[in-house]
Formats: C-alpha cells, sequence, structure tokens
C-alpha cells in the first residue's frame, strides 16, 4: 500500500503484491510469528528481512546519506544489521540515541550542519511517535530528515500484536512523502523518490522530511554465515557550510532613490548583506540570518524602528526581506504596515508560509528586487548607521553598569566569543543576542537555530548534531528551561567520541521570556496571586552541575560577566557547560532602563 501524497508514484506496491493474510495458518487467522517462532519468508522471489534491508540502506548510501542515527528496537534489528555491515565498510557513521526523541533532533542538527539527507531508524510503535516533534521542525525549516520506521507485516495490523500501530501517514502533511514498504518486497524505487523528495528534487517543492516505513518479518537477524566486512576504517564527511561574504553589482546611479531598509530573518543567508551593502540600504539582521555583519549591518535595530515610524523626520518607505522574520513584534508590526510595501526575496520554494498567506511581494531574482527597493541615499544610510551607534553605545553603558550577569550581557559575550557554529535557543537567548550582540566586520561563526516552529525541545540534540556533522567548534546558547527540556540530549551512545561542544545555560531558575511579554504586567499588578510565576515562571531547583556530573561533563558556574567572559576564553575539548547564574526579576526592569537609554541617545543624533 502507498501513501496518499500525491508526489507518491510508486504503483509498484499492488495490493496483489502484499503477503498473503496469513503465513502458517489455513484459516487465514493471523499469527504472530515471534511467539511462534516459524519462519516466514519461504517463499520463492521474496526477499528476507535482512535481504531487503540491505537493498534498503545501500540505496540510502547511493543517494547521498552519510549519517544514520539508530535508536534500539527488535522490529528494526534488520536495518541495524545491515547499517552495522556499511559502518564496519566505512560507508556510513552510526550514532546511537535510546530516545527516539533526541535521535530526531540529533538527525535535524546532522542535516543542518551538513546540508545533506541524513537518517533516523525506529522500531514499531511510540518509538515512531516520538519523532513527531523533529519531523514538523524539519518540515517548516525545510530539513530533509529520513525517518526509516521499522513496522509489522500486513498480516499482524489490526490484530493487537505486540508494538502495532498505523504508522504510514502518521506525520501527515509535516512530511513531503510517505511510503509503506510490504514486508518482503524490494525498497530500491521507495527510497530513491524519498531522496528525491527529501531533497527538494521535485518541482515546486521544497526539500523536507520524509517517511519510509519499513515492514519486517521474521527472521530479524542475519542467516547463519553471515558475518560484518572486515574494518575498513571510519570514514568522516565533512560539508563546509560557513557563511562566506559575497559582492554584488552597486547599484546603477540612474536606480531610484527610496528610503527602503533590508530585513534579514532566519536563514537569510550571506545575499542579504551583499544586497544591503550594493544598494546603499541599512540592514537589519536577526542573529540566525548569517547576515548580521557588514558596513551596513546595525545592531538594536528593533529599538529604532519606532524612530523612523510615519510619524517622523524619515519615515521608512519600502522593506525588502530575506529570510523569515520571527524574533519581534516590532518588525512584525512594520511588516503588517499597508502604506510600507515589502518585497519578500523567493529564488526557491520554501517552506515555512503558503503562497497568498503573505502581504510581501515574492521576487525571485536580485534585479527585480532592486527594482523595487531602489538605492539608499547617503542620507538615509547616515542616519540608520548613526542612529545604530548611538544605540549600541547606549545599550553597552547600561549592560556595564551591571556586575551580575543579565540576559542581555550574556548574549553580547556569547556572540562576541563565538567562533566555528554557534547555535542558539528560541526563548529569550536568541532574542537576547538580537538585541546586544554587536554586528560583526564579517562573519565570525554559522548560526543555526530551530526556528521552523521555534520549540524549546530537542535543543541539545540539535547542536549535538549540528557539532558532530560540522566538526568544528560549537557554542549553544540556552536557557535553563530549555536545557531542562532536553536534558536527555546529554547522553551519547557507547564509545562516542565527545563532540566539541560547549553549552552556555542561562539559569535564572525559570521561564524569563514571560517576564518581558504581558504576562510580566500581570504578574506585578498582582490580580492573579502566584498563577504566573507557577504557571508561566515554573521556578526550579535543579542542580544543574550534578545533572553535568550524572552525564560525564565538564561543568563551571559563573554569575558575573567578568567570569563569564573568562570562561568563554579559556581553551577546551570535549563538551562543557557554563552555568551563568543570573536573577529575572530585575529583568523587565533591565529592559526598561535599555529602551529608555537608546530612545534618548538616537533623539539626539536624530534631532533636526
Amino acid at each position: 500500500m502507498t501513501s496518499e501524497n500525491p508526489l507518491d508514484p510508486l504503483n509498484t506496491y499492488a495490493a496483489a503484491e502484499d503477503a498473503p493474510l496469513s503465513e502458517g495458518d489455513p484459516t487465514g487467522a493471523a499469527t504472530d510469528p515471534e511467539a511462534t517462532g516459524t519462519p516466514t519468508e519461504s517463499s520463492a522471489g521474496i526477499l528476507t528481512a535482512v535481504e531487503s534491508a540491505r537493498i534498503a540502506v545501500k540505496t540510502l548510501l547511493d543517494g547521498g546519506v552519510r549519517y544514520v542515527v539508530v535508536s534500539p528496537g527488535s522490529r528494526s534489528a534488520p536495518m541495524a544489521y545491515a547499517l552495522a555491515e556499511a559502518d564496519a565498510a566505512g560507508r556510513v557513521e552510526l550514532l546511537v540515541r535510546i530516545d527516539e526523541r533526541s535521535a530526531g533532533f540529533t538527525v535535524l542538527g546532522l542535516a543542518l550542519s551538513t546540508g545533506a539527507p541524513v537518517a533516523v531508524l525506529t522500531t514499531s510503535g511510540t518509538a515512531v511517535g516520538n519523532l513527531m516533534p523533529a519531523v514538523m521542525e524539519a518540515n517548516h525549516a525545510a530539513v530533509p530528515l529520513v525517518v526509516l520506521s521499522a513496522d509489522r507485516p500486513d498480516e499482524l495490523r489490526g490484530t493487537g500484536a505486540n508494538q502495532t500501530t498505523d504508522q504510514l501517514d502518521l506525520f501527515g502533511e509535516h512530511v513531503r512523502f510517505a511510503v509503506d514498504v510490504p514486508a518482503g518486497s524490494d525498497p530500491q524505487r521507495a527510497v530513491e523518490t524519498a531522496l528525491s523528495a527529501a531533497t527538494g528534487a521535485f518541482e515546486d517543492t521544497p526539500p523536507g522530511p520524509v517517511q519510509l516505513n519499513l515492514a519486517f518479518r521474521d527472521p530479524l537477524v542475519p542467516a547463519a554465515g553471515d558475518h560484518l566486512p572486515e574494518a575498513a576504517g571510519p570514514g568522516i564527511w565533512q560539508i563546509g557550510r560557513g557563511p562566506e561574504p559575497l559582492t554584488l553589482t552597486p547599484a546603477p546611479a540612474g536606480l531610484q532613490e527610496r528610503r527602503t531598509v533590508v530585513l534579514a530573518g532566519h536563514d537569510a543567508g550571506p545575499v542579504a548583506e551583499a544586497f544591503a551593502r550594493a544598494h546603499g540600504l541599512p540592514l537589519l539582521a536577526e542573529p540566525s540570518s548569517n547576515s548580521r555583519f557588514g558596513p551596513n549591518a546595525v545592531g538594536p535595530y528593533r529599538l529604532l524602528l519606532e524612530h523612523f515610524g510615519p510619524d517622523s523626520a524619515q519615515p521608512i518607505e519600502r522593506v525588502v526581506l530575506f529570510g523569515r522574520p520571527t524574533l519581534s513584534r516590532p518588525v512584525a508590526q512594520l511588516l503588517a504596515r499597508a502604506d510600507v510595501p515589502s518585497a519578500l526575496y523567493q529564488p526557491v520554494p520554501v517552506a515555512w508560509y503558503e503562497p497568498g498567506r503573505r502581504t510581501e511581494l515574492p521576487l525571485d531574482n536580485l534585479s527585480d528586487l532592486a527594482d523595487f527597493s531602489g538605492r539608499g541615499s547617503a542620507a538615509w544610510l547616515d542616519a540608520w548607521l548613526l542612529a545604530g551607534a548611538a544605540a549600541q553605545h547606549a545599550l553597552d553603558q547600561v549592560l556595564s553598569g551591571e556586575t551580575a550577569a543579565s540576559g542581555p550581557s550574556v548574549g553580547a559575550l556569547v556572540w562576541q566569543h563565538a567562533r566555528g557554529q554557534l547555535m542558539l535557543g528560541s526563548s529569550n537567548g536568541i532574542r537576547d543576542v538580537d538585541l546586544a550582540g554587536q554586528p560583526t566586520p564579517g562573519p565570525q561563526a554559522t548560526v543555526f537555530a530551530n526556528r521552523g516552529l521555534a520549540g524549546i525541545d530537542g535543543t541539545i540534540s540539535t547542536a549535538t548534531g549540528i557539532a558532530w556533522g560540522g566538526r568544528q567548534e560549537t557554542t549553544l546558547l540556552v536557557g535553563d528551561v530549555t536545557f531542562l527540556h532536553d536534558a536527555g540530549g546529554l547522553l551519547l551512545g557507547f564509545a562516542e567520541n565527545d563532540p566539541l561542544l560547549r553549552i552556555v545555560v542561562l539559569n535564572d531558575a525559570g521561564g524569563a521570556i514571560f517576564n518581558l511579554l504581558e504576562h510580566g504586567a500581570v504578574q506585578e499588578s498582582g490580580t492573579y496571586g502566584n498563577a504566573v510565576e507557577r504557571l508561566f515562571g515554573t521556578p526550579h531547583s535543579v542542580n544543574i552541575a550534578a545533572l553535568a556530573a550524572a552525564y560525564g561533563v565538564e561543568h563551571c558556574s559563573v554569575s558575573t560577566t567578568a567570569a563569564l567572559a573568562e570562561a568563554l576564553s579559556a581553551p577546551r575539548q570535549g563538551r562543557s557547560i557554563i552555568e551563568v547564574r543570573t536573577d529575572r526579576k530585575g529583568l523587565r526592569e533591565l529592559h526598561g532602563r535599555i529602551k529608555a537609554a537608546v530612545g534618548d541617545a538616537v533623539r539626539g543624533v536624530l534631532a533636526p
């Protein structure tokens, strides 16, 4: 049986080719081969489970898969044995995770850092469902994640057989392609089609997750006499993903001058910086855009937008958008303004919005985008750069007056020290960097973030996958709630080497982001007692040092910006945790002082 997915051309899997309802029972009543121990693959021309798995693995590797994350299970054993053979031959690298949710996010990180399809293998039942969060994120972020879900053969489905449920199309619209591969059949064509869908080979369809639901009958182990091939040594695959500055032809002098801003959202890439520079336009870049650098980049831009509003001396006339904006309400409000036309650079299909559901004009080439944006006058760019410099100085002055570490000061320091790869957790961490991270002359690190659905789940596992796939120094910045949500992601497979991963945990004993939203005002009013603190703040007293020790990860604790700067500068190897202990009670007031100081400074430089 195949999926109803319109991308599915696999007509070879017709019902007539499925196995009989029952083998070994003339009445047609379903039996469980695991209970009887009776071999089931005896018909001529039907592949054994391990033979079918070997074909699937070979096709995956021929299609570019170089990493597979395996979660243990019996029904998935044929694939595990076939992968072990390929691993011994040096054709694939295996990671093992006992928690399928962690496995899914590890795969997500590997695919993000390498840009190639990566597979995750699970057994049947709830194991498959644990992949849902990672699959959802991969869907909206267009990440080529390949789900290999093992399943019972058709004759056992619907019978109450152990760990058996309806797994096909479990992920619904979150996968680009899903197919059920019957037990005993050749999976090659199904795997090839799945890889094509995962990597965006279908027209008008972005890359994304796919599901291969592979049914296996007993026996689930290799035949007598089979053995691992002679070890060929591990193969190491790495694809350079660092952002490199681009250079575009400067805007022609005849192009109309307009007060346009270039907004670089998540995954915009260096092209946003190059476009802003070529057209003399201010660049407002989120940290995970990988374009927050260069001479036109403005730091605390979200606090400046009101100073270039409709009642200002120099109001914004147009917006050019690269990537997906996700971090701030002032940006969302700007894009929602009917009096400010906006265009979205979209050279390839994207997964984060449905066509027709956004107001920006989609443009697929830079020439049309240039006609829309125009070029900036020297006065327009200078106004933004002066305001940005004044705002950055005012912000830095406020933070320098605080000895104790805070979210914004931690964000600024992590941004300053990060090299190689940097992952920013959702919630306050990425917003602290967006506010306080000073743009650099050139890119210092490749920045990652799970902004497809902006969840906090699986963040440590994602960063571990990024570090493993990138094979370079990696820093992760997370809050304590995000850290605790995926603490199990610290558990690595037996004999796996530690990736070069530094985890900075801002521990303010709860969820500080809610203090900065409307809920903070509700809490201050006292009208709901301790409900906001209990239900949103979620206070805790977890000993992170003890947790790190339990997983064998190096740990240190700091509470001041000076101590954090020293810890970030220290040489390191393997995995380590820097716990930054701070208090979130004064965070709302601190942000208020920053906003006031920036406002005063900007009004001073923009005054006529």
